[in-house]
C-alpha cells in the first residue's frame, strides 16, 4: 500500500478547505498545510483535520508547493489548492493507485474549472492536465505565475478529473489577471527580456485562439467571458514588461506579496 502526503498552500480558505479536504476520503495518510497568514478559520479548521500547519510568508505557488512537499513524511505527495478537490472517478483512480505497485514516478490528471456557476469543458481549458501526484525527489514545481511540475521521468495518467472551484465572479476573474500578469512580466524581465511590442498582437491572437481553436464558443457566455480576459492577460503582460524596460515600477502584485485570489490560469 502506497503512504500518501497531501499538500494544501493556503491564505483564508475557510470556505474552501473543508469541501476539499472532505473529497480526499480515506486517502491521505498525512495532511500538511503551508499558510501564509489566514486571518478567518483556516487554522482552526486544519487543525481539527489533524494537519501538520506550517506559517510561510507567501512565494509564489511553485516555492510553496515544494516547501509543502519538502514537509512530507511519506514518499507519494498530492499537491492541491484548497478550492480543488477530488472527483469521484479520479479519487477511484487514486485509491486503486495506492493499492498497487507503482509504474511510474509521478502522475498526471485532467482538471475541470467551474467558472461563475458552470463547468467548462473548452475554451482551452479543459482536460488542462496536471501533474500533481509525484514522488518525492522526482522533480520540482516551477514558473512564477503558471506553476508547472518539471520532471525528468515519464509522467503516468490518473483517470478522472480534478475538480477546480475556479471565479465566481468577473471581478475575481479580472483582479487574478492583473496579479498574474504583472507576475508574468517580472518573469520575463528576471530572464533577461527587456523589449516588447506585441502585446496588441499577442491579445487579438488569443482571444482567437480561444473562441476558435479552443472551440471556446461551445462555452457559451462563460467562453467568451474567457476569451476576452485571457487576451487581456496576454496584453497586459507585454506592457507591464515594456514598463519595466523603460524603469517604471509596477504596483506591487499579490502574485509577488500574498497568495493570489482562488483562480484558474487567465
Amino acid at each position: 500500500m502506497q503512504r500518501l502526503s497531501v499538500t494544501f498552500i493556503t491564505k483564508n480558505e475557510e470556505r474552501n478547505l473543508p469541501r476539499a479536504a472532505d473529497s480526499l476520503g480515506d486517502l491521505a495518510d498525512e495532511l500538511i498545510v503551508v499558510d501564509s497568514g489566514s486571518t478567518d478559520g483556516t487554522l482552526e479548521i486544519a487543525t481539527r483535520r489533524g494537519a501538520r500547519i506550517f506559517a510561510r510568508a507567501w512565494t509564489g505557488f511553485a516555492d510553496q508547493r515544494n516547501f509543502a512537499g519538502e514537509q512530507a513524511t511519506t514518499d507519494w505527495v498530492l499537491a492541491l489548492d484548497a478550492d480543488e478537490e477530488l472527483g469521484a472517478d479520479l479519487r477511484e483512480s487514486l485509491r486503486a493507485w495506492k493499492a498497487q505497485e507503482s509504474k511510474f514516478d509521478a502522475y498526471e490528471f485532467s482538471r475541470c474549472a467551474n467558472y461563475l456557476g458552470g463547468w467548462v469543458r473548452h475554451s482551452g481549458w479543459y482536460p488542462d492536465r496536471k501533474t500533481r501526484l509525484y514522488r518525492r525527489g522526482s522533480g520540482r514545481f516551477e514558473g512564477a505565475a503558471h506553476d508547472s511540475f518539471r520532471t525528468a521521468v515519464k509522467v503516468g495518467r490518473l483517470s478522472g478529473d480534478l475538480l477546480h472551484h475556479a471565479f465566481a465572479t468577473i471581478g475575481d476573474h479580472e483582479a487574478t489577471v492583473e496579479a498574474y500578469s504583472s507576475a508574468a512580466a517580472l518573469e520575463m524581465y528576471a530572464k533577461g527580456r527587456r523589449t516588447s511590442s506585441g502585446g496588441g498582437v499577442a491579445g487579438a491572437w488569443t482571444f482567437l485562439r480561444r473562441i476558435v481553436l479552443q472551440a471556446g464558443f461551445l462555452d457559451g457566455r462563460r467562453g467568451w467571458q474567457i476569451a476576452r480576459l485571457s487576451a487581456r492577460y496576454a496584453r497586459l503582460k507585454h506592457e507591464k514588461l515594456s514598463r519595466l524596460s523603460r524603469g517604471e515600477p509596477l504596483r506591487e502584485s499579490s502574485s509577488q506579496s500574498e497568495k493570489p485570489a482562488a483562480g484558474a490560469t487567465p
